[in-house]
């Protein structure tokens, strides 16, 4: 087992350090659901959902159910995911009651009332280069370290610009964040990453907010639950997927600081669900863009 040894405070591990015989003897009864969140994905769900299916639910039983949370795409991307043979729902009509948001974490926290594995694995739905050892890399820790709580995974990012080229969240927001609030978090490769799992029942004890702070959100609030031993991370190679607009990044960046900034304040700083990103084309023409800062209490309270 290729645990790091070098100080590192988070446990670290490769996606083989596991063989699929081992993982599908220590599964046992434990259920294993995959969630695609996906917005304007056609062009790549499909293959997503397609070669995990064949992989890992059909050839050997690790997955037990995929399920793709449609978030208000305009695009083919439902009908794609059914076609590619996953169980599709739009994240406005799961539990209407609720009411419904845009954004990644909002299609992650509703896929609590239409999953039921144990285990939950998110993938992103855009990617491009990869392969389906990350499932089993990431189910790793869980399956076998009965004190890990969620794990995440990290890996090469090739780009024309070299292997930073698809973090600039990280790096200039997520990272600085991190040494500046959050220090246990600092031996995360990529905080920020779209491949994790977690325990059905941990990820429903946490508020989550419903953009892209949603992973930032998960990691700091694990520790704060559980401390530094319940997280892990996981080496699974090779990654590539489709980058955002510059102008797009920058509402990324409101989400994860409005988060952090309500986290360390310790609760004190009161919530708000809105926030207005006044951005420039070229040009003194400005362009206002009202994002939401919204955060969904813990799933468990509506189970």
């Amino acid at each position: 087992m290729s645990v790091d040894s070098s100080g590192c405070g988070v446990r670290t591990a490769h996606w083989n350090d596991w063989t699929l015989d081992e993982l599908i003897a220590a599964k046992g009864d434990t259920r294993v659901s995959l969630v695609v969140p996906a917005h304007n994905e056609a062009g790549t769900v499909g293959g997503v959902v397609s070669r995990v299916r064949e992989r890992l639910v059909d050839t050997v039983s690790l997955v037990d159910e995929i399920v793709v949370i449609d978030s208000d795409s305009t695009d083919a991307t439902y009908d794609v995911a059914v076609s590619a043979g996953a169980d599709v729902h739009r994240a406005s009509q799961i539990r209407p009651d609720l009411g419904t948001h845009p954004g990644k974490g909002e299609a992650m926290w509703k896929s609590l009332f239409v999953t039921d594995g144990d285990v939950v694995v998110f993938m992103d739905a855009d990617l491009t280069d990869w392969d389906t050892h990350f499932v089993p890399g990431l189910l790793g820790p869980l399956l076998t370290w009965p004190e890990v709580q969620l794990v995440k995974g990290y890996y090469e990012r090739p780009g024309e610009d070299g292997p930073l080229d698809g973090g600039r969240v990280t790096e200039l927001v997520a990272r600085p964040l991190i040494s500046l609030f959050f220090p246990a978090l600092r031996d995360l490769v990529q905080p920020l990453a779209g491949e994790w799992a977690v325990r059905r029942s941990h990820f429903a004890s946490l508020s989550v907010p419903t953009g892209y702070a949603v992973e930032l959100a998960s990691l700091v609030d694990t520790v704060a639950k559980h401390g530094t031993s319940a997280l892990a991370q996981v080496d699974l190679g090779t990654r590539a997927h489709g980058h955002q607009p510059l102008l797009d990044l920058g509402s990324m960046a409101v989400q994860i600081l409005a988060m952090a900034l309500q986290r360390k304040q310790d609760g004190s700083l009161p919530p708000s669900d809105l926030a207005v990103l006044r951005q420039f084309l070229p040009g003194p023409v400005p362009l206002d863009r009202v994002i939401e800062t919204v955060e969904r209490p813990p799933a468990e309270g509506y189970l």
